[in-house]
């Protein structure tokens, strides 16, 4: 993005929470990132770790394959990419999730907690939140990542 061009550029999109959308949040956010100036090695980074956050609504926020909802944003500016999945599944608290044991044995770890790691460890920031629903409706997850172009920002 050239410094003529605009601040920022916000780009929406809204797929089922089914394993056969994956391929088209990869592109989606692949794109995004891309077009925000990211290195290939910082595409695949940001496209692994929507991969699994991806994956992990579907299966743990929406107990598997659904027609519930996810919504993805990406946000364009000149020093990132900040990427938020939403979601109105069962809720996610991270602090509830130790990191794993990488140091043990494969056999003896314990399951789970891989995804938040990676999500961690391939991305610049990693937060979430939940939105109180009013009324009628859900409370919300909010899952956002940042990705920073690499020497800047």
């Amino acid at each position: 993005m050239s410094s003529s061009e605009a601040c920022c550029e916000t780009r929406q999109a809204v797929y089922t929470a089914q394993f056969e959308n994956l391929d088209d949040i990869r592109v989606f956010v692949g794109d995004a990132a891309r077009d925000s100036g990211l290195e290939s090695a910082e595409i695949y980074a940001v496209q692994l770790a929507v991969d699994e956050a991806s994956s992990n609504i579907i299966e743990h926020a929406y107990g598997g394959e659904s027609q519930e909802l996810i919504e993805c944003t990406c946000l364009i500016t000149p020093g990132s990419l900040k990427i938020t999945l939403k979601d109105c599944g069962h809720h996610f608290d991270p602090s509830k999730i130790s990191d794993p044991d990488l140091t043990s044995d494969i056999e003896e770890r314990q399951p789970g907690g891989l995804g938040l790691f990676f999500m961690r460890q391939l991305m610049d920031d990693v937060t979430f939140t939940v939105v109180p629903g009013k009324g009628d409706l859900k409370d919300c997850n909010i899952l956002t990542m940042i990705k920073r172009k690499e020497g800047r920002g």
